[in-house]
């Protein structure tokens, strides 16, 4: 982005640079509202293009330019969702959200990366966002800006065009859809371990293994939007499900399968010749395996390729 000022780079201009900084955290908003890296990124892009676009006098009479640039963001988000929704009723097969890398996973990652300003916890885990889907765009915008960001719904109002009232019914709403009936936390190290038994037991096609460490009533979902085969409909039960990924024997012919962070948990990621093919995301409980989200959709992997 060139300096508005006109002035070289020897010269920074100490506002435009204060702006700049609210960048981390309208990504780190963009992608919980959007569920895509891709599309929080241009949502950014577009609210500080339109910042710019204000004349100098306009610019002046902000008072506060990032809660400007916030409001602007969340209302370009609010837009999304709603087109989001048709899009998806097109979508080849199951939407995931797009799955984050640590950014020590990185294969290839640029500096200044969109992923490198996103900031993980449990609100950006797989498990959170897919929940986010069953709430409509207005719940979404409200409940995120208030219950994970802790905006007023004074604020809130502003984004969602409704009153603070309405909107703390929205993100009521919300709430109840999302965190309905909370599972027990599992402290990551257990997370991992489970992980990590599954990758072994699907390495080696031990059904009986597999079947061990999935919850009886699982789901397994792939994403591929249609770009490459992947199941249309999720599979459903433990024993499905563990025959599903034993009978893929891809993984002892030139797939090697990697223990990662995705969206601030533990997971995994099989390679074919070195390219990421697909970023497996789980949601555990106790001991078990109640989801296994598999994003297979090119476009969505871009975080964990060479860019």
């Amino acid at each position: 982005m060139t300096n508005p000022t006109g002035r070289g780079l020897d010269w920074p201009d100490p506002a435009l640079n204060g702006l700049l900084s609210e960048r981390r955290q309208l990504i780190n908003i963009a992608y919980r509202l959007l569920g895509s890296l891709t599309d929080a990124e241009d949502a950014v892009q577009e609210a500080y293009a339109r910042w710019f676009a204000l004349s100098p006098a306009q610019r002046e009479a902000i008072e506060a330019p990032g809660a400007w640039l916030t409001k602007v963001t969340g209302r370009l988000c609010l837009d999304l969702l709603g087109s989001a929704r048709a899009r998806r009723e097109r979508y080849v097969g199951e939407w995931i959200p797009e799955p984050l890398p640590d950014h020590a996973d990185r294969v290839g990652g640029r500096t200044g990366d969109p992923v490198d300003r996103v900031t993980l916890d449990e609100s950006i885990s797989m498990a959170f966002l897919v929940m986010l889907e069953s709430t409509t765009p207005a719940e979404r915008v409200a409940f995120v800006l208030h219950d994970v960001f802790r905006y007023s719904f004074a604020e809130v109002a502003e984004v969602v065009g409704r009153t603070p009232a309405a909107c703390r019914q929205l993100a009521s709403s919300a709430r109840r859809r999302v965190r309905g009936s909370p599972a027990p936390r599992v402290p990551a190290a257990r997370q991992a371990g489970i992980v990590r038994a599954f990758k072994q037991a699907w390495e080696a096609t031990d059904i009986d293994a597999l079947v061990g460490l999935l919850a009886p009533d699982a789901t397994a979902t792939g994403d591929g939007g249609g770009l490459v085969r992947a199941e249309i409909r999720p599979v459903e039960g433990a024993g499905q499900i563990a025959r599903f990924f034993a009978g893929r024997a891809g993984v002892a012919s030139g797939v090697t399968v990697l223990e990662r962070t995705v969206n601030g948990q533990p997971g995994l990621v099989a390679q074919v010749e070195g390219a990421v093919g697909a970023v497996l995301a789980f949601d555990i409980a106790g001991d078990r395996i109640r989801h296994i989200w598999t994003i297979l959709n090119p476009d969505k992997l871009r975080s964990w390729t060479t860019g």
